[in-house]
């Protein structure tokens, strides 16, 4: 199999990469659906972890939309693993086109990839909603910048909101085009650590019509049968050991 990977990895020349939690656990981020990632927080916090993270909550209880948040999404020194940095080799190469994420850490971006489509937002763009002012991670991890379980703004002290897409909320249009353009453009598409599970951006795989279409996720997918190489080993290993890296 990682034979055969290498050559779909040498001779591709316009691949794209879908990829999902599973990239990041090996950065030590939860899988957000495992059975022992985030979603076990309705044990502590008696609720539906979907809404704790839905639009909904944000705006009727913001202090515990944000408890939950700050503990399980700003990531505690969270680094890209092999996986994030194979992405951003092949990138350099002038193979890869684009990586388009569910995920909002941010991992991809710091391993060296410039063209990250953020599907879900992510964790580093935050703006407050009263004076859009914009701010980096930083300003919500310190809690000088929170008031009452909020973190606010600098500025006019209006509640600043992480740009992740919630539960309830829409997808950004302009991802979702760029997204499905480069899908559509890639002679492989690689899908990574996700279930695909998690609609409407699971259905832009149906938009490849390329040569190759490589899954490597260690659980069932809905479109196994359609790969054309399957790979149920963790990501980072396939394609750390793909791309020779320590």
């Amino acid at each position: 199999m990682y034979e055969e990977l290498k050559k779909i990895l040498q001779n591709g020349r316009r691949m794209v990469f879908f990829g999902g939690a599973g990239v990041s656990t090996e950065s030590g981020i939860p899988d957000f659906r495992s059975e022992s990632g985030l979603y076990n927080a309705r044990n502590r916090y008696g609720v539906a972890p979907e809404y704790l993270l839905s639009e909904e909550c944000f705006l009727r209880e913001p202090e515990i939309f944000f408890s939950y948040y700050k503990e399980n999404f700003i990531p505690k020194n969270a680094k890209p693993n092999k996986a994030h940095r194979a992405l951003a080799m092949l990138e350099e190469q002038g193979k890869l086109a684009a990586v388009i994420t569910q995920n909002v850490d941010g991992l991809h971006q710091m391993a060296g990839s410039k063209n990250v489509l953020e599907l879900h937002g992510s964790i580093h763009d935050n703006r407050c909603l009263s004076c859009d002012a914009r701010y980096a991670l930083a300003h919500l991890v310190d809690e000088k910048n929170w008031i009452n379980g909020i973190p606010r703004c600098s500025v006019c002290g209006g509640t600043v909101k992480p740009r992740v897409v919630l539960y309830g909320e829409a997808l950004d249009e302009d991802c979702i085009r760029r997204s499905v353009e480069a899908i559509e453009a890639a002679d492989v598409l690689i899908i990574g650590g996700t279930s695909l599970a998690v609609w409407p951006a699971a259905g832009f795989i149906h938009n490849f019509n390329g040569d190759k279409l490589v899954l490597i996720n260690r659980s069932v997918t809905g479109v196994d049968q359609e790969a054309d190489l399957l790979i149920r080993e963790p990501i980072g290993e396939v394609l750390g050991t793909c791309l020779n890296l320590k």
